[in-house]
């Protein structure tokens, strides 16, 4: 009697997946809670489990249909007995992805870790492989086992710009025109369709401008205190908590006490109500290679500072892995973003409704400034707090940014609550 495989049960406010693609195919042999196909969502992309051991019969959905909770994506034959195959290779996608590693050296194949028939691809290095049409074979996993990384497929990249490596053939739709056709003058253009993640940015995006009133303040901070904190007690801060000191910590108990002083920041608009929010979950925005996401720091105010820094690496990591649970992106009373990683000296964040502020963190610079009537360098960073001017005024959103200013320019009152 054959099992059936379907579609999970979808969290609230979720009502349909895509399928991204299969890892196995008709007559291959599975393992009970092997993964057998990815379900991409609006916010992360689910692994769907074999429920027993077996021979995988049917394959209802292809790659790239739409499929609602319940329903049957598979049939697996619990009695069968899989037939002999050279591999049981996973299959990424309809079509198979195409070497393009021909210009790499003998000496870097023979170090290569497994192939794409031995190994299983996250889902995040799946895409990204897909995406840039390279051959997973070519690339050295650093991973247990010799899995495959994010890291090492950037690290690749990155020697083929180099030039330590041949680089991929350019898909034809984006060739320059003289190569896409060979006739001057041509205009080459490639249609793809968004992934559910940038469609649902794009469309919350649209939401927070459309249904709210939007402004930004701006301020700027001396983090010459947080550096000098950072330096004197880095090593036994790292030997203590197994994680660097970063600016996060500062940044996120710096908005924590300065939503205490200003509780209307930290709150939300429920049609004609008020919604105050007894509690600080705050969203972290972190780059993926599907999007911008923001997990949440859920209880942060009760959150030491190893804590947020451990749960932030935490998310970088399962961000890049594509891992993120629903669970961990729902919610959220204030969200951060710091656009300074990317080397940006000044922005205006968008809202991430129904929250009602969000601070935006930029490039830190060592910059002349008057101090105690001489000129001196400090690191120096521009703050920027964009606010939903239907529930917070002018005045209240430049002090809360001000308060902001001055919890991370005197540090001690972090610790003080001052």
């Amino acid at each position: 009697m054959s099992v059936e495989v379907r579609v999970p049960t979808l969290p609230e406010s979720v009502s349909d997946a895509t399928l991204l693609g299969w890892r196995k195919k008709p007559g291959d042999p599975v393992k009970r809670e092997e993964s057998l196909l990815d379900l991409e969502t609006d916010k992360v992309v689910l692994e769907v489990p074999a429920p027993c051991d077996g021979v995988l019969e049917a394959q209802l959905f292809k790659e790239g249909d739409i499929v609602r909770a319940e329903e049957l994506l598979a049939t697996i034959n619990p009695d069968a007995k899989a037939a002999p195959a050279t591999s049981t290779a996973p299959i990424t996608s309809a079509a198979p992805i195409t070497s393009s590693g021909a210009g790499a050296s003998p000496a870097a194949d023979s170090a290569v870790k497994p192939s794409t028939d031995d190994q299983v691809l996250t889902p995040a290095v799946r895409r990204l492989v897909k995406e840039l049409d390279l051959d997973p074979s070519k690339i050295k996993g650093t991973g247990k086992d010799g899995r495959l990384l994010k890291a090492d497929v950037m690290k690749y990249l990155d020697n083929l710009e180099s030039g330590a490596q041949s680089p991929p053939p350019v898909p034809e739709a984006v060739q320059s025109p003289s190569r896409a056709s060979g006739l001057e003058g041509d205009r080459p253009e490639q249609r793809v369709p968004m992934t559910r993640l940038r469609a649902r940015i794009a469309e919350r995006l649209l939401e927070a401008q459309q249904n709210a009133a939007i402004l930004t303040t701006f301020n700027e901070v001396n983090l010459q205190r947080v550096n000098e904190l950072r330096q004197k007690y880095r090593d036994a801060f790292e030997r203590e908590h197994e994680v660097r000191l970063g600016y996060m910590s500062f940044f996120v108990k710096a908005v924590i006490e300065a939503l205490k002083k200003f509780p209307l920041v930290n709150a939300s608009i429920d049609g004609n109500d008020i919604i105050y929010h007894g509690y600080y979950d705050i969203g972290i925005a972190v780059g993926s290679p599907r999007g911008l996401v923001v997990p949440i720091l859920r209880d942060a105010d009760q959150m030491g500072f190893g804590d947020i820094e451990k749960a932030i690496k935490q998310f970088g990591k399962k961000a890049q892995d594509g891992a993120l649970s629903y669970e961990e992106l729902s919610g959220g009373t204030f969200s951060i973003s710091n656009g300074g990683v990317y080397g940006s000296m000044l922005s205006t964040p968008i809202l991430n409704p129904p929250q009602s502020a969000i601070l935006g963190m930029h490039n830190i610079l060592q910059r002349p400034i008057a101090e105690n009537g001489e000129v001196v360098i400090r690191p120096m960073m521009y703050l920027a707090l964009s606010y939903d001017h239907r529930i917070i005024d002018g005045k209240e959103a430049v002090s809360f940014l001000v308060t902001i200013k001055e919890n991370l320019e005197d540090p001690a009152r972090l610790l003080l609550q001052i």
